[in-house]
C-alpha cells in the first residue's frame, strides 16, 4: 500500500506544479502589462483624430458646403464617438501581483484532498489489501487452509462490503467442509453483486449436495431463477445431470450434461461431464440389455 500512496503522489505532483506555476509568471505579467498601460497612447490618438475631423468640418461649414444644422449633428456625433472611444478604454486599476496568492495552494490542496477522496470510494484500495494479504500467504510455505481463511475473514471484518472478500472465502469454505459457512458467504456475495445466474447456480449446488443430493423446494426455485436468467447455465445443467442420474433417468442425465459440456469452460469440470456421460452410457446400455433378456 505504501508504495500505491508514493505513487499517486507522484501522479498528483505534476497537476499541482500546473496549478501553482501562474503564480511564478505574476510578477512579470504584471510589469508587462503596467508598462504597457503606462505608455498607451490610445486615447491621445484619438484626441488627435477628433481634433482633425473637426476642423475639417468647421472649413467646410466656413466654406457653406454645410448648413448650420448638418454641421452642429456632424460635431454632436464626433464628440459622441470621442466620449465612447474613451471610456471603453478606460481601465481599473492594476492589482497587485501577490492578490488572490493564497487561492491557487488552496485550490491545489482541494485538487489533492477531492483526488483522495474519489479514490477511496470509487478506487481498489480493498482489493489491494486483499491481494496483499495473498502475496502474503502464497508465499508462507507454513499457511495452512485455516490460515488462509483466518486471513481472509480478518478482511472481511475490515471491509464487510467488498464482494471479492466473499468471493476468496466462499470456495475456501466449500472445500474445507464449512457448508454453511460457505452457503452465508456465497449470500453476501449475492446480496452485494446480485442475483446473476453463476452466483445463483452455486448456490443452488451446494444447497444440492447439502440435502443429499434431494432436490428440495428451495433447490428447484434457485434452479428454476437460474433457467430463467441462462437456460444453457453449466453448473446448473450438471446438477440437474446428477439428480436424473440419480432417480435412473440416464437419458435425460446424458441430455443436460452434454448442455451443459457445450458451455462449461473449465477442463476439470469438462472431464468430470464426460465421465459422468460415459456411466450413463454404460447405466443405460446396462438397463437395455437387462430388458432384452427379460423378455
Amino acid at each position: 500500500m505504501t508504495l500505491l500512496w508514493v505513487a499517486m503522489a507522484l501522479v498528483m505532483l505534476p497537476a499541482i506544479v500546473c496549478l501553482l506555476a501562474p503564480l511564478r509568471k505574476a510578477g512579470a505579467l504584471y510589469a508587462e502589462q503596467h508598462a504597457f498601460e503606462a505608455n498607451d497612447t490610445a486615447a491621445e490618438q484619438n484626441v488627435a483624430i477628433f481634433t482633425r475631423r473637426l476642423a475639417s468640418l468647421e472649413a467646410a461649414h466656413r466654406r457653406g458646403d454645410i448648413n448650420t444644422a448638418a454641421f452642429e449633428e456632424s460635431r454632436l456625433e464626433l464628440e459622441r464617438s470621442l466620449l465612447e472611444d474613451t471610456h471603453t478604454q478606460a481601465m481599473r486599476p492594476l492589482k497587485s501581483p501577490r492578490a488572490g496568492r493564497l487561492a491557487v495552494p488552496l485550490i491545489a490542496l482541494g485538487f489533492a484532498v477531492l483526488s483522495l477522496f474519489w479514490y477511496l470510494e470509487e478506487g481498489a484500495e480493498g482489493d489491494l489489501a486483499l491481494y496483499e494479504v495473498q502475496q502474503a500467504l502464497q508465499s508462507d510455505p507454513a499457511a495452512t487452509a485455516d490460515t488462509y481463511i483466518a486471513r481472509i475473514e480478518e478482511q472481511a471484518s475490515l471491509q464487510p462490503n467488498n464482494p471479492s472478500v466473499w468471493a476468496m472465502l466462499f470456495p475456501l469454505y466449500r472445500d474445507t467442509g464449512h457448508q454453511e459457512k460457505a452457503v452465508d458467504a456465497l449470500e453476501r456475495l449475492i446480496a452485494l453483486e446480485g442475483r446473476l445466474p453463476g452466483l445463483l447456480a452455486q448456490l443452488a449446488q451446494i444447497r444440492f449436495f447439502m440435502a443429499n443430493r434431494e432436490m428440495t423446494a428451495e433447490v428447484q426455485y434457485l434452479v428454476d431463477e437460474t433457467l430463467a436468467q441462462d437456460p444453457r447455465q453449466p453448473t446448473v445443467l450438471g446438477l440437474l445431470g446428477i439428480h436424473a442420474y440419480d432417480n435412473g433417468d440416464f437419458n435425460s442425465a446424458i441430455d443436460r450434461w452434454r448442455r451443459a459440456l457445450a458451455t462449461v469452460e473449465d477442463p476439470n469440470t469438462a472431464a468430470s461431464l464426460r465421465e459422468g456421460i460415459r456411466a450413463a452410457q454404460e447405466r443405460l446400455a446396462d438397463v437395455s440389455e437387462k430388458a432384452a433378456v427379460d423378455e
